[in-house]
Parts: C-alpha cells; sequence; structure tokens
C-alpha cells in the first residue's frame, strides 16, 4: 500500500467533510471544496479522521489512494489556513496594483497587464514589486501564480521579470569576442 495512503487525515473542529458515492466535499471558514471521488479508493470517516484503502490489489488503486488522501489533505489545510504564492518584479519601472477585481501588471509592456481576479483568489500587493496570491484551493493558487509568472518570465542574462520569491534565476556570462 501507499505510504502516503496510509497516513490519515486529521479533520479539525470547525471544518466538516462529506463523503458521498461520487463527491467528497470539505466545508470549513475558508469555504467549500469539493472532488470527484475515485471508484479504486475507499474512503472512511472515524473519529475525526479520514482513512484511505485501496479497493482492490491494483497498482493503479495503490497509487489513487496516496494520490486521493494528499488532494483531500489539501483540502482540509486549504479551507482552515489557506495556500499563498509569492512573486518578485524584478526590472526597472515593474510594479504591480491591485485595482478592484483586477491585477494591474506594468512590465516592460507598451500596454498594462490585466488579470481578473477569479472567485475565491485574492490578490495582495504589500509593495509595488511584490505579488501576493492567496486561496483555499492549492491547484488554483498555483495555477495563477504560473500565469502571473508567465506574463514576463525571467530572463537569463538581467534576471528582469517575475519570479518567485523563493526562485534563483541563474545569470548567463554574456558572449565574449
Amino acid at each position: 500500500m501507499s505510504r502516503v495512503g496510509k497516513m490519515p487525515v486529521a479533520v479539525p473542529q470547525g471544518v466538516d467533510v462529506q463523503i458521498k458515492e461520487d463527491q467528497i466535499s470539505v466545508k470549513g471558514a475558508g469555504g467549500t471544496l469539493s472532488l470527484a471521488n475515485n471508484a479504486l479508493v475507499k474512503v472512511t470517516s472515524k473519529d475525526g479522521k479520514l482513512s484511505f484503502e485501496p479497493a482492490n490489489e491494483s497498482r493503479e488503486a495503490n497509487a489513487m489512494s496516496g494520490t486521493l488522501r494528499q488532494l483531500v489533505n489539501n483540502m482540509v489545510v486549504g479551507v482552515t489556513k489557506g495556500f499563498e504564492k509569492r512573486l518578485t518584479l524584478v526590472g526597472v519601472g515593474y510594479k504591480a496594483a491591485v485595482q478592484g477585481g483586477k491585477l494591474n501588471l506594468s512590465v516592460g509592456y507598451s500596454h498594462p497587464v490585466n488579470i481578473e481576479m477569479p472567485q475565491g483568489i485574492k490578490f495582495e500587493t504589500p509593495t509595488p514589486t511584490e505579488i501576493v496570491v492567496k486561496g483555499a484551493d492549492r491547484q488554483r493558487v498555483g495555477q495563477l501564480a504560473a500565469e502571473i509568472r508567465a506574463v514576463r518570465a525571467p530572463e537569463p542574462y538581467k534576471g528582469k521579470g517575475i519570479r518567485y520569491s523563493d526562485e534563483k534565476v541563474v545569470i548567463k556570462e554574456t558572449k565574449k569576442k
């Protein structure tokens, strides 16, 4: 059995987990998240803990038990604490600002780039060169942070662009004669 799948998921106080035939939904202070249940995994709730067992002895069921367990754990953490990704803008004149429901980026193009704020996701700009993406759904937070980074990915010669705050950009040496 999967090592990750063996560990139960602890459900904290104030979080409601509903297990149906085709769906698992988690409701908490951070919102409500739902996930399609897989037929290869048996999910049971007992004493405030969720257990994940493979439905049969197949390799796919074993792998899916660990995957489903981690997805449900991410949902529980998301509705209690939430997830965040931090991005940094590097470059002269590069700045970001939240205006209403949009993130306005000035990153060296002839026009500003506006990114809509989807429901359940929040943008914050503590400084003009920092962006914080927050939300309960880990996948959506990471995907949106990747889309913001793709607007102007860091280039390898000067390091200008939008990067994750913990990202190290390797600077290349210029051509020599």
